[in-house]
């Protein structure tokens, strides 16, 4: 296959076309339930509804990747199992998995199938990432965000497998798919259940001066101002009262975001096969502004021209916005 594969969130059937119509490549999805990393509400498809985006997607062209990135708990996994079934009946291109379970069940009973590593297995060595390919016959793994260019290179050189990157879009720093915050609070688990800060626990209230305050599971995580924007209430990005630091801080990690537009030719170099915008729970403004300045972006590098994407600052979480570890020489 060619590099620069532009792979593109799908948080409902309306952002699936119109990530496509943008120019996607392939778009990832999931179900409406725990078998998926983005378990919200009003997000994710139900099997008629991704039967008829497979429908849609290969008619304009492009490939339909199931995320099945979460891990079953003990004793349920026919969920998992029903989810690839219907997967497989519906014609999806791929599956995004990260239980080894899972991967081996796929491997077994629909084998014409591609397995897609997720993120959320946190395989970042070569000798991870052969254990998948030479087991369950995986064949491209999506990279943790903690992983220099020359690093990435280098596992290239070293797997049997394609590369996947995340190129934009949230900047988490926890490990990937190994959160615990929202379960110490709530009880569920993004692992487990799908979720992180689960709706049913978010409380927002408003004081006097207009000021907006979030809570989850009733413990206050932020406070925004009647002019800043209100982020996304989960634990690691919220802010915090100390004595140290009365005004508030981040505890944990401010939002930023990942911006790696300038570094697409090194990492086109590097070998990388698929470009990973991260956003399912965005709008679809946000995946046709994105999608379509990455499509030309691409498209231009490719041709040997100039990229301009200036307009992606505008569209990014919080702040600020990071190059990450991809822009660092060597492992620090």
């Amino acid at each position: 296959m060619s590099l620069a594969e532009l792979i593109c969130p799908a948080g409902t059937p309306a952002a699936l076309r119109t990530a496509i119509d943008a120019g996607a490549d392939a778009v990832y999805c999931g179900f409406q339930d725990a078998t998926n990393a983005r378990n919200f509400p009003g997000l994710n498809f139900t099997p008629e509804e991704l039967a008829d985006a497979v429908v849609y997607a290969h008619t304009k062209g492009a490939k339909v990747l199931l995320a099945l990135n979460t891990y079953p708990p003990a004793g349920k996994v026919d969920l998992w199992r029903k989810a690839a079934d219907t997967g497989a009946r519906f014609g999806v291109d791929a599956f995004i998995v990260a239980d080894m379970g899972v991967a081996e069940y796929i491997a077994r009973t629909h084998p014409q199938i591609r397995l897609h590593l997720s993120v959320q297995a946190a395989a970042s060595s070569p000798e991870a990432i052969r254990y998948y390919c030479d087991n369950f016959g995986v064949k491209r793994v999506v990279l943790p965000r903690i992983l220099t260019i020359p690093e990435i290179r280098q596992i290239r050189q070293d797997i049997p497998c394609e590369i996947e990157t995340f190129i934009f879009g949230n900047h988490g720093l926890m490990v990937e798919g190994r959160c615990s915050l929202t379960n110490y609070l709530t009880g569920q688990s993004t692992n487990l259940d799908g979720v992180c800060s689960p709706a049913s626990e978010v409380e927002y209230v408003r004081s006097d001066d207009g000021a907006m305050s979030s809570k989850l599971a009733g413990f206050t995580i932020d406070r925004f101002g009647t002019e800043e924007k209100a982020g996304y209430p989960t634990i690691c990005k919220g802010r915090y009262n100390a004595t140290h630091r009365p005004d508030g801080y981040y505890a944990f990690e401010e939002p930023i975001s990942l911006n790696l537009a300038r570094l697409l030719p090194e990492l086109i170099d590097a070998g990388v096969h698929a470009f990973k915008i991260e956003g399912r729970q965005r709008s679809k403004s946000y995946v046709r502004s994105v999608v379509s300045a990455f499509r030309a972006a691409v498209d231009d590098i490719r041709a040997g021209r100039n990229a301009d994407l200036a307009n992606l600052v505008a569209l990014t979480e919080g702040q600020k916005q990071t190059q990450g570890a991809f822009a660092t020489k060597k492992w620090r």
